[in-house]
């Protein structure tokens, strides 16, 4: 994970075909919890599910084909079925609110690790 502007890497975790991290942090539109799971494959960065709690403005309210809408048992929404590959995964730390990395045994504040209204880039290198 580095810097999109200076190229500064602010850390590195070992992944192989396979490994999933998370993003969570709260939406800054509707001011709900959502939670974005990836997988690395080869160099690529895998879409595979976003849990959230609420409909609102910003977050996915149509399933396009192939994804599906299933609920977990604290009964947020699940939505999974993703076509989506990414060489690489940019984030804009949030400034009001904390993004954070779940990788391996690691959970990461970015905004303690980057600071706000850092522009990073996760790549698989």
């Amino acid at each position: 994970m580095y810097d999109a502007d200076t190229g500064q890497v602010y850390g590195s975790w070992p992944v192989e075909d396979g490994t999933r991290f998370t993003v969570e942090f709260i939406h800054s539109v509707n001011k709900s919890p959502v939670k974005d799971e990836f997988e690395t494959r080869g160099r690529d960065i895998l879409a595979v599910r976003t849990i959230y709690s609420s409909f609102g403005a910003g977050v996915q309210t149509e399933l396009r084909d192939g994804e599906k809408l299933e609920y977990d048992e604290n009964g947020n929404m699940v939505v999974s079925g993703f076509d989506l590959k990414f060489e690489r995964l940019n984030f804009i730390v949030g400034t009001v609110y904390d993004h954070v990395l779940a990788i391996g045994d690691d959970i990461v504040s970015l905004t303690e690790l980057c600071g706000k209204n850092s522009a990073v880039v996760f790549e698989v290198r």
